[in-house]
Parts: structure tokens; sequence; C-alpha cells
């Protein structure tokens, strides 16, 4: 399985605004090997970032996308379904019973759910509000998205175990097609083996290592 370091840093000196730019995220590692198993074109280069600091993990996503597709229609679920976006899913153990998804669109709108086996979704379920803090910004040649998540909040849902937490990363990027629609390309940091797309799979998380 594969393991990404979680650098710790000081507590309260990292500050999320969506710019990407603060200089403590040069302390973390820098995860680029995301992948599209079902897709035979290399993806744009994605970037992520993270840190923590005992109250909070933090994530910095930075994908490279000169043509991003945000579906504007309203803010509903179907909405940032039909975006570009970044997501993190996190489960207690290989059951999924349950596992907790982020999906999160440039803007940055926020599709979060509890998700069961065989892709049943709660999207009434929502990550507690004081815990969850996320800022975005579009820049010429990409977009950011930063992530802060209390530490409370994961051990609530009992998904650190031994200062590891097992996690999906993953983005859906949205290409027009020939006829105007707009389909999907699914990228992953670990490829599942799925004949077709799939992150709702044990075979896609990864573990992370908070150091």
């Amino acid at each position: 399985m594969k393991n990404y370091t979680v650098h710790r840093i000081e507590k309260n000196i990292l500050q999320i605004n969506g710019l990407g730019e603060s200089p403590f995220w040069n302390q973390a590692e820098i995860l680029s090997d995301f992948i599209s198993p079902w897709n035979d074109t290399k993806p744009e280069k994605i970037e992520l970032r993270a840190l923590w600091d005992t109250e909070n993990i933090f994530f910095c996503y930075t994908v490279y996308d000169t043509n991003i597709h945000i579906d504007r229609k309203n803010d509903s679920v179907d909405s940032i379904a039909e975006s570009d976006r970044v997501e993190i899913f996190f489960r207690r153990d290989e059951a999924l019973n349950p596992y907790y998804c982020l999906e999160i669109d440039p803007t940055p709108r926020i599709m979060d759910f509890i998700a069961y086996p065989d892709k049943k979704f709660d999207y009434d379920w929502n990550w507690p509000k004081n815990d969850l803090i996320v800022k975005s910004s579009t820049k010429e040649n990409c977009f950011v998205v930063e992530i802060g998540i209390s530490i409370q909040s994961l051990n609530n849902f009992h998904l650190i175990k031994n200062n590891i937490i097992e996690a999906g990363l993953y983005r859906a990027k949205y290409t027009k097609q020939h006829n105007n629609l707009f389909e999907p390309t699914w990228i992953s940091w670990i490829n599942p083996n799925t004949e077709t797309p799939n992150f709702h799979i044990a075979s896609s998380f990864g573990t992370l290592t908070l150091e």
C-alpha cells in the first residue's frame, strides 16, 4: 500500500487562505504520482502537499489546468459532481463501512457525504462545520484548493490509528467532447486495478502517516 508522510509543524502557524503560497508548505513532501488508469492520456500535473500540527491536518492541492470546467447551474450535488474537482476519502478499514468523502471544486463548493459499500451515499450528512475549512483560488495555469480538518473530528470518526490515516486521493477532470457534452477523466493516486473507473473501492486507498 502506498504511503505518504505528513510532516509536523508548529501549532497555529499555517493559515489557510486558498493561495497555496505559505512558506510552510515548503516543509511538506510533494505527492505528484497521480495517474488515470482508465485513460491513455497522461493527466496534467497535480501536486498535493499535507502537513499537521496536532490540532489540524492541512492539505494543499495544486492542479495544473488552463481549461477548468465548472458547472454553474446551481449549487447542488449534481452541479458539483459535473465540475472539475479534487477529492479526499477517509476510511476506518477495508470494509468501507462507512467511509467519508470530501469532493471540492475550484470555487470552492464542497460535496461532503458519508458512504457505505456498493456506492450507497448519504448526501444529507456533512462534515462538522467547525472542523473543516476550505479555501481556493484560480491562477493563470492552475487552481489551488487548501483544506484544514481538525484532528479531533478524525478521531471522532475513528480515522486515525497509531498515527496512520487510510485515505484515497483523487481528481475529476471534465473535458468537452465533439458532441459538446463534458465527459470526466478519473485520476487517482493509486491504481485500484478495476476495469472501469471506481474510486469507491478498498484498493484505491493508501496511507497517510502523521510524523
